[in-house]
């Protein structure tokens, strides 16, 4: 017996789903596969993101190299992983402090990564300083520091692996960057200026070492919320729909756990180029290109607007 017409699209709805949920599965069972044995280097690995990454990587049997600034809370991280692992499927992470504001030191943790075990796999840039003032208020100081953390540290440590990675013909190297490596928000010069040159050196670099088999990935995401939902509270008075509207876009943001998973899916299935972000920003990027004039005009208002200013990240 035939089924009825008003039936078919709610069972087509349910086996579609149940299509997606199975190949979701499937993916994650194979990413865990395809990083087993890998060498991975995760860099400020004590952030929520870096942590996140380190739980998923070594669940997959990876060979961890976790970088951070506080060796107690590497090795806080190191127990964490360890302590309900099966050392028959997992290994035991390798330690390295890390630094990017130290430059001067960069030499010596490049020759200490590459020593763990010879060769590194994956590398994931996690690293990352925000900053939010007027332009007129960032010292050169703190400019030279944001571009350490952000451009001159991911870009020194790709350079000291890749020798590695050119004489196996192999590797990843991914650089977790952010939304504004491709758009600028008012009041993150200093930020946004880090991550357009981090992007611009890593999509160079992807051009340059692709005849060496080896991948350069960039994940572009909006600002992690690790935080709780806030309670839900009486709106205060807003001052226009339309500002109140992507004033309440802005508070989005990408969970840890959802970037991470990004990540390893990044790595497994060697994308070239991802962009975690919500309906704003995706049409801030396409009026960047095609209308430039319009988007400069909106971002000028909504300075003058102290809502919209506050919940830009």
């Amino acid at each position: 017996m035939a089924l009825p017409s008003v039936m078919v699209l709610p069972l087509l709805i349910v086996v579609a789903a149940g299509v997606y949920y199975i190949y979701n599965e499937v993916m994650q069972f194979m990413s865990k596969s395809l990083v087993r044995n890998k060498v991975v280097v995760i860099t400020d690995a004590v952030s929520g993101v870096g942590t996140e990454c380190a739980h998923l990587f070594h669940k997959g049997g990876a060979r961890l190299i976790l970088c951070g600034t506080s060796w107690d809370k590497l090795e806080s991280l190191y127990d964490s992983l360890t302590n309900d692992a099966d050392p028959r499927e997992t290994f035991a992470p390798k330690l390295v402090i890390l630094d990017f504001s130290d430059m001067d030191s960069m030499e010596d943790v490049v020759a200490e990564v590459v020593e763990c075990y010879g060769c590194v796999d994956v590398l994931i840039c996690n690293s990352s300083m925000k900053m939010k003032a007027p332009v007129q208020s960032v010292s050169l100081e703190q400019d030279r520091n944001i571009m350490d953390i952000n451009y001159f540290g991911p870009s020194t440590l790709a350079k000291g692996v890749l020798p590695t990675m050119i004489s196996r013909r192999s590797g990843n190297i991914v650089l977790v960057n952010s939304i504004q490596g491709r758009l600028a928000v008012p009041f993150r010069s200093s930020y946004a200026a880090s991550k357009h040159a981090a992007q611009a050196f890593f999509d160079c670099l992807r051009a340059e070492v692709e005849e060496f088999g080896i991948v350069v990935s960039t994940i572009s995401h909006t600002f992690i919320n690790a935080s709780d939902p806030p309670p839900v509270e009486e709106p205060a008075p807003k001052p226009n729909a339309v500002t109140a509207f992507i004033a309440k876009q802005m508070t989005h943001g990408v969970r840890p756990s959802v970037l991470a998973n990004e990540i390893m899916q990044t790595v497994n299935r060697k994308r070239k180029e991802v962009v975690l972000a919500h309906p704003i920003p995706w049409v801030a990027l396409y009026l960047r290109s095609l209308l430039p004039s319009f988007l400069f005009a909106v971002l000028s208002a909504g300075v003058k607007d102290s809502v919209l200013a506050e919940q830009m990240q």
